[in-house]
Parts: C-alpha cells; structure tokens; sequence
C-alpha cells in the first residue's frame, strides 16, 4: 500500500490510543507527567539549554509542548547519534537551523571529540553570563532515548580533566530502552564559576496527533517496540525505503558471495542479540563475517524485489503486495523456520536490530523543510 495507507494500517491496532479525526498517538507513562512538569519549572532557572534530538529524525524528536519555553531560553540543539544519519542530509538540517538562526551542531555522545565541540559552543553561548553570575545551570533534555545520559556521562568525563571538581562526580544511568532515567539530576561539572547540569527523564508529549511522527519515533526507539509492535514498524520502514528508492541503491554493494552462503549454512539461525556487541566475549573473525555478509543478503534481497518489482509505487494495494513479499523473502535470508507461529515477529526484530545499529547504512527519515 502507499506511504498513507501503510501509516494508517500500522497504527489500526494495538496498545496506541488514536482520537476519530486521524489518530492521535496516546503513550504517557505516570513518571512523564511529573517529570514534564519538574522540567518546566526547572527551565525558567536555566542559564542554557542542550536540546538533544536524534539525527535520524531532527523533527520528529522535539517535544513539541516545551518548544514555546525552550525557544525562549538560550538553547543548542544537538543532533545525536550523527553516525547512524545520512551527513549529506543532515547537513541540510544544519543549515536549515542556521537559517532559523537556531544553534545545532551534530554530535556523537560516546566520542569525547564530538563532545568537546559541544561544550565549546556551549561555553561560547555562556561568556556574556559567566561574568556577572556565579552560579550556572545547563539543563539537558529531550524525548526518550536519544542519548542524553550518554552525553552527561561524556561530559564528566571531560569535566574531569578539563574543570578542578570539588566532589566525585556521579556518573547517569544509561540504557538501550526509553525510560531509563525518571528522575532530575544534578550533576557539577566545574567551579568558578559553578556550572551544574541537569539531566532530566525523556518526555513525551501526553498525545502525538501526527501518526507518522510516532512511527518515526517509535522506529528511532524513543516508544517502546511493545507499544506499536514490531511487524508494524517494519512495514513503515519498508514502505519509506520503497518511496524512497533506497535499495535501488545497493546494486553494487549487495552481491552475495559463495562465501556468503557457506558461512549461512554454517549458522541456519542467528539471534538478533548476536548483532550487538558482547563485553565478555570479543566476536571472532568469522561472527564478524556473517554478519556483514548477512547485511549484504538482507540488501541485495530488497534490491531485488524493488527492482523486479512492476506494480506502482504510489498504489496502497501494490505497496502493500510488495511489503508483504519482502517480508517473505526476509524471513529466507534470516534463516527463521516458515513453520514457526512467531516467524513474522522474529523477521521483524531482527531487521530492526540491523537498521537501529547502522549496519543496512546510514538514514535520516526527516524530509528537511523546504527553505
């Protein structure tokens, strides 16, 4: 089906709440409630705001109901996860926001480098206040999931070295699933002057009215995958590269070798955990193999169905034939059983984990606006 009626579909069913008049998305944790009205509050005591957005969706990532305050405080907006995005597109955000005259600097909250950019912007943004205030706060928000925690922790550590630290600094907790941090810490980076940082929980808005932001968020994993469920998401995903055209360009990069279908033989199942890194144990040479050569399979797969493909793009029946079919063909190239009940489910975790990791390339699914 097309782009529309894939939305539509995706979102019939499920744990989401939709009003009459298009489907307004409903996924508001009790802890969002309080945590949105602490930051508020907390805001009109900031001296500066880091609004941190994932770059794969520089839009779809803003918390809409705090746009009005955070416009109105001195703000850097800081594209994270810049590895997972398409550059040549997020250089158009970049220079869009400058347009708007809004600062942004893409970042990568685990590269101290990338971080350092951001604290010298941040400083920058700061002089004129340093001199007449003793004490600073920089306050860190954004929607679930983006990488905050992974940023105040970035910043410790170069506050460590870079500021005299009257105190152990407290490392933020940090994890792969939105929600993890529900509480508003404080954490000192420096003396004279007094800079602290905030980092505060990710917040929602209480309803998403536009569907499509949602699935952008969800497949970003800013909504729990429970909440939309995954074979929905897949098929957004799918049907976006479809429109998009992107496995058309994977032609060259998506020839299987024989080695290819040795090392499958070899392993007929693979775990979507086994694509992440493990800490006890190192992948050796031929996990590594598999997994690139697996990408490899998933792209020249979907290559090959799009370009085969001799329906119509723009047709919802079509569209949805052919999402439908890549599904199938997915399902061969990750080696999941046809008899298993959960088949679809599992293809679907597995694709997820390949794109959310960087592995099937770099995207950014935010159409950049148009100037």
């Amino acid at each position: 089906m097309g782009k529309n009626g894939i939305i539509k579909k995706a979102m019939e069913v499920g744990e989401i709440g939709f009003s009459k008049d298009g489907g307004a998305i409903n996924w508001f944790p009790g802890h969002m409630a309080a945590a949105t009205r602490a930051i508020r509050s907390r805001l009109k005591l900031s001296d500066l705001v880091i609004e941190v957005r994932d770059a794969r969706i520089p839009f779809s990532s803003a918390n809409q109901d705090l746009q009005p305050q955070l416009s109105a405080k001195r703000r850097v907006i800081a594209l994270n996860k810049k590895d997972l995005a398409n550059s040549n597109v997020l250089n158009k955000w970049v220079r869009y926001f400058d347009s708007c005259k809004q600062d942004c600097i893409p970042i990568s909250a685990h590269s101290r480098s990338s971080v350092r950019k951001l604290l010298d912007l941040v400083e920058f943004k700061l002089k004129e206040v340093i001199s007449r205030e003793p004490t600073l706060l920089v306050m860190v928000v954004g929607v679930p999931n983006v990488g905050k925690s992974a940023l105040i922790n970035s910043i410790h550590q170069i506050a460590s070295t870079r500021f005299p630290l009257q105190e152990k600094m407290k490392q933020a907790t940090v994890g792969p699933l939105p929600g993890v941090t529900q509480d508003i810490a404080g954490y000192k980076i420096a003396h004279q002057p007094s800079i602290y940082v905030l980092d505060t929980p990710g917040v929602l808005v209480p309803n998403i009215p536009n569907i499509e932001i949602g699935l952008k968020l969800a497949l970003a994993g800013s909504v729990k995958d429970s909440v939309v469920g995954e074979d929905r998401i897949v098929q957004y995903l799918l049907t976006v590269l479809n429109t998009r055209g992107t496995p058309l360009h994977w032609k060259h990069l998506a020839n299987p070798t024989e080695k290819t279908t040795q090392i499958s033989e070899d392993k007929p199942g693979y775990n979507p955990k086994d694509l992440r890194p493990k800490m006890k144990k190192l992948p050796d040479a031929s996990d590594l193999l598999y997994v690139k050569d697996l990408v490899a399979e998933v792209r020249h797969a979907l290559y090959v169905t799009l370009s085969e493909f001799g329906g119509n793009i723009e047709d919802e029946n079509d569209m949805e034939c052919l999402v439908e079919h890549q599904f199938e063909v997915l399902q061969k190239v990750l080696r999941i059983p046809h008899k298993s009940s959960e088949a679809r489910l599992m293809v679907s975790k597995k694709f997820l984990t390949l794109f959310r990791s960087g592995k099937l390339g770099s995207f950014v699914l935010d159409d950049v606006p148009e100037s």
